[in-house]
């Protein structure tokens, strides 16, 4: 049968076996259960700094010096402002007289702002038939030259079909035909690679998400300045979209017509 001991806040379990040390729960410690501070995710302001002085920093970020805490909470008083501290680790802390209030509010808003301007670089995909003619070329090319412009990259899908699938050197070509009429706006970042049935072709923009958003900023300034309707940005082409998911069946449609006819 086990027997235990309690040592230095340890449990020692012995057995004719071996020796096993585990230390003690919440409960099992002496003088009971121990707290753990919730972790302060804001500064501390007015009397709830509990230090004897701080290094004081006026509203407009002039140095006061060290101060004894009971001059700086006066000083904020007679400002009606808060005195905030903004450097907790330091010795002694540094606190601040502020507008606390407008100070977390200015804050929120500045956050809110560099959230809607975050540039998410988006892939966008092109389908193209080994075989296609020169004005579903020139369409096709017209949405990777408008996707490229707004810094986004462009995935080129050439998709074989049937006999097709013996002339990969047709989808190379056609591929390199593209980078090179949009060799202005994009670069290759993929080469072009057999995937199955398909061959896929990266093409990434010159110009980054972001300075497209900032030119499409000053754009839309101009046109308001000039009373003229302002340009939209090009992030959702639903026309775009529903031809490209009517192409993709009717190639898949056509691959299941020729496949049922070589079974027959």
């Amino acid at each position: 049968m086990a027997s235990h001991a309690r040592h230095a806040g340890l449990f020692f379990f012995a057995d004719a076996r071996a020796w096993q040390v585990a230390p003690l729960t919440q409960q099992e410690a002496p003088g009971g259960p121990i707290s753990v501070e919730p972790r302060i995710t804001e500064p501390r302001i007015n009397d709830r700094i509990r230090v004897p002085e701080v290094r004081l920093v006026g509203p407009n970020g002039e140095q006061v010096g060290i101060v004894p805490i009971a001059k700086a909470l006066d000083l904020a008083r007679e400002s009606d402002l808060d005195l905030v501290e903004v450097a907790p680790t330091a010795r002694p802390p540094v606190a601040k007289l502020m507008d606390y209030g407008k100070f977390k509010y200015e804050s929120a808003m500045k956050a809110r702002e560099a959230r809607r301007n975050q540039a998410h670089t988006i892939i966008k995909e092109i389908k193209l038939r080994p075989k296609i003619d020169p004005h579903d070329y020139e369409t096709k090319k017209g949405h990777v030259v408008r996707f490229l412009k707004g810094g986004d990259k462009v995935k080129v899908t050439i998709m074989f079909r049937g006999r097709e699938q013996s002339r990969p050197e047709l989808g190379y070509r056609l591929l390199q035909r593209l980078a090179q009429d949009v060799t202005e706006l994009g670069f290759v970042e993929s080469n072009p690679k057999q995937d199955g049935r398909n061959m896929i072709m990266v093409i990434g923009p010159h110009k980054k998400k972001a300075e497209a958003k900032a030119e499409l900023a000053e754009a839309k300034a101009a046109a308001r300045a000039a009373g003229l309707p302002e340009p939209v940005e090009e992030s959702h082409d639903e026309d775009f979209e529903a031809d490209e998911a009517v192409e993709t069946k009717a190639a898949e449609a056509e691959e299941s017509k020729a496949s049922e006819s070589a079974d027959s």
